[in-house]
């Protein structure tokens, strides 16, 4: 019996040690699945906390919980003065993202938040102050709502599960929105891919400038062999040809850029061809962040650089609340992170839908509008030439909508749209936390919409005269 009792305490030692082991070499060198669930919490809760205001233990349960995942239920989070740090189960893998005024977060993969605050604008931009103005030359919306509209707002199952910010446009007037509790009109949400769009059209604005040009080809001088083939064109339509995994897998290309690369377009721009330039569609995040050092590399410095988006598209069309935010090096993270209200969200769409033209100045070229409209061949209609859909998030074709031939999309991760029908004057930004193993589609209610709103609404009837 002694000798049992004492083997059996050899091997609860044994594994003791086993245990203390295997804990430290998590804490020394965890995996990267560990670091990428860090990093994602991390960053999620710092753009929530100081870019929209909202507090960090309900984005911790609701909005880092929404892929699902199992690490995630583990992860814990401590809020600092400019940052955000996260760790599996208290200690684990801890991984920081940091705010800098006007740029939102960025993560610190390389573990230095200071190499991140230093990629700063010298002096935070000028916010122009509320303007009394109506929406959307101001903020002010007095003109009485659309009860159609509305009704249809209130509708849970178009709106879908998770709704947290709606707004119709139609004939440029805002004609309803709704948000859900602990959301409302000023409240900065992240559009996601909704971003690329957001990149395309800077891009063009760029090319405006005499800085890029479609076929602009050569576009960083490491890419020596076949990439330097690649033009902007390409980039616009995804066609690169790069090879990228977007499966969105535990550790795939577009989380270990997101999440894990300080310099996201450097991981971008070493990767391979996979196909020769033009000859393949590939909806890749990579491809936008590409396009965003394409364009920030037509600048001198840096501060001019970060400057651009505001100066030549938010500051023009009054999206005060954007926030673009960059990676560690200062790369607009262009394929996913962009921040701003619903109204600011559609002040873009109407810019879009309007032909590029804002209260009669063309903001937008027009060659740059045929592209963003008009479908890609190679992607079999699904996507434009510009970084924009033309099936919607249930990738049904807009035939199979049933919405008219011109309707194209700004479309994000976990339920974000921004639908356009430049024939029918109708915008309709939808903004949430809805997973896609959810299978919601924007569509119906964009359709529920448009039938709603085709004949205008009645004048109200004259008061009778006073005897």
């Amino acid at each position: 019996m002694k000798l049992i009792a004492r083997i059996l305490a050899w091997l609860v030692a044994l594994v003791v040690v086993a245990a203390i082991g295997a804990v430290g070499w998590l804490y020394i060198n965890p995996p990267e699945e560990f670091r990428v669930a860090n990093a994602y919490s991390a960053k999620i809760v710092c753009s929530s906390v100081f870019v929209s205001g909202r507090k960090a233990e309900e984005v911790l349960a609701d909005d880092v919980q929404a892929p699902g995942h199992w690490l995630l239920k583990y992860v814990s989070v401590s809020k600092g003065q400019d940052l955000v740090t996260a760790k599996l189960f208290g200690f684990i893998a801890a991984e920081t993202a940091v705010y800098r005024p006007g740029l939102g977060c960025a993560s610190a993969p390389n573990g230095d938040p200071d190499a991140v605050r230093a990629v700063a604008f010298k002096s935070p931009p000028v916010i122009p102050p509320v303007s009394d103005f109506e929406w959307p030359l101001g903020d002010t919306v007095s003109r009485s709502a659309d009860a159609r509209a509305e009704a249809l707002l209130a509708d849970p199952k178009l709106i879908g599960p998770g709704a947290r910010a709606l707004v119709v446009v139609k004939d440029g007037r805002l004609i309803a929105e709704a948000y859900a509790p602990g959301f409302n009109a000023e409240t900065p949400l992240l559009g996601w891919s909704m971003t690329k769009t957001v990149a395309g059209a800077l891009a063009a604005l760029r090319m405006q400038d005499g800085a890029l040009s479609w076929d602009k080809a050569k576009l960083f001088p490491d890419w020596t062999d076949g990439r330097a083939d690649i033009t902007v064109a390409h980039l616009m339509a995804m066609t690169s040809g790069l090879s990228l995994n977007e499966s969105y897998g535990d550790v795939d290309d577009v989380t270990r850029m997101l999440f894990l690369e300080p310099d996201q377009a450097k991981f971008v721009r070493d990767k391979p061809l996979e196909a020769q330039p033009g000859e393949t569609f590939e909806y890749t995040t990579g491809t936008a962040v590409l396009l965003a050092r394409a364009v920030q590399d037509t600048f001198a410095d840096r501060d001019a650089a970060l400057a651009y988006p505001r100066q030549a598209l938010f500051a023009p069309i009054g999206m005060r609340s954007a926030i673009f935010e960059t990676d560690e090096t200062g790369t607009f993270s262009a394929g996913s992170l962009l921040y701003a209200t619903a109204r600011d969200w559609a002040r873009f769409g109407l810019l879009l839908a309007n032909g590029g033209d804002w209260n009669g100045e063309q903001i937008l070229p027009v060659d740059y509008i045929e592209r963003v409209g008009r479908a890609s061949a190679l992607s079999g209609g699904r996507y434009t030439e510009a970084l924009a859909w033309k099936s919607g998030a249930g990738r049904a074709t807009v035939e199979e909508t049933g919405l008219p031939a011109d309707a194209f999309w700004a479309l994000g991760h976990d339920g974000q749209s921004i639908a356009m029908i430049p024939s029918a004057n109708l915008v309709v930004v939808r903004l949430g936390l809805t997973p896609s193993a959810l299978g919601y589609d924007p569509a119906p209610l964009v359709k529920a919409l448009l039938a709603a709103t085709l004949e205008p609404l009645p004048e109200p009837e004259p008061e009778p005269a006073q005897p």
